[in-house]
């Protein structure tokens, strides 16, 4: 099971522009090769964060509204929100330590 939320055009606004918390948005595809390698990854970085940050997914073939408006042309596209806001951004599967990395200096 997943510890990622899933997130849609219609719940995106409460999800993540809303969110108390800071946010790592996954935009991805059921059929993208590099989306499934990063999926266990982020589930390992929604366990090891909870309480502190949130990390849910938009499936871009459903929700095409969402990854338009924040202009994610390749996938997987990782957003990461923080009071509603864009703060940064990777594109691509990369390495766990990256991710962490990124995510520290995220929240710090």
């Amino acid at each position: 099971m997943s510890n990622a939320t899933a997130v849609s055009d219609a719940t995106f606004a409460s999800e993540v522009v809303q969110s108390d918390l800071p946010v790592i948005v996954d935009f991805w595809a059921e059929w993208c090769g590099p989306c499934k390698m990063i999926a266990p990854v982020l589930d390992q970085i929604a366990a090891e964060y909870t309480g502190k940050l949130k990390v849910v997914k938009v499936d871009v073939d459903s929700n095409s509204k969402t990854a338009s408006q924040y202009s994610v042309m390749s996938i997987p596209t990782l957003l990461f929100f923080k009071g509603g806001k864009v703060q940064d951004q990777v594109i691509g599967a990369v390495p766990k330590k990256m991710l962490q990395d990124k995510v520290n200096k995220f929240l710090a």
